[in-house]
């Protein structure tokens, strides 16, 4: 495998007794096929450290952070855009994405047993279901939603509205894209 950017660190090396499981790294994804070469987890530094605080905020409430997606290779980006252009929803790969710098990650919570606490909709869902506070999604989901935006928020990430899952690094706009392709 070619060497990762100085700049990027794996997750399991900043672990936070967090899970790892990228969808992307799956067929279970809105494309339907395999994105990643590997399911290794990467950000950078900076991010892996601020997703580390997030994890500890939860670990009063017995739960922790189950990672869906983290730094994104192009090729990636660029799969995504062709199964989906519509910027509301996927980052065009011409002007790259928050993942692509490795200052974005998408999570969910899951309880001390691994079992992923009930969201306002599933990862990549897209539309009002999406939300954090969506009308349709129960008292508890919402909750849910609630405590990971709080962890994530004072750990230094910003939520964005229209999906409960993806929080950006704040200081995101620093970063570069990289051009790295893990496994390749």
């Amino acid at each position: 495998m070619k060497r990762p950017p100085e700049a990027l660190v794996r997750l399991r090396e900043v672990d936070a007794g967090w899970v790892i499981a990228l969808r992307y790294a799956t067929n279970d994804n809105l494309t339907g096929r395999v994105l990643y070469a590997s399911a290794e987890a990467w950000l950078r530094r900076e991010t892996a450290w601020k997703l580390r605080t997030g994890a500890e905020m939860l670990v009063g409430r017995g739960l922790k952070l189950k990672v869906l997606d983290a730094y994104r290779p192009p090729s990636a980006q660029r799969a995504l855009w062709a199964a989906c252009p519509d910027p509301r929803f996927v980052a065009s790969p011409d002007l790259g994405s928050r993942h692509t710098r490795g200052a974005a990650v998408d999570v969910t919570l899951v309880d001390g047993q691994g079992r992923e606490l009930e969201m306002p909709s599933v990862h990549d869902a897209f539309g009002e279901s999406a939300r954090r506070d969506a009308p349709g999604a129960s008292r508890m989901a919402r909750l849910h939603a609630g405590w990971l935006h709080a962890a994530m928020t004072g750990a230094g990430f910003v939520g964005i509205a229209s999906e409960w899952w993806h929080f950006d690094d704040a200081d995101w706009r620093r970063y570069p894209l990289l051009e790295w392709e893990p496994g390749g």
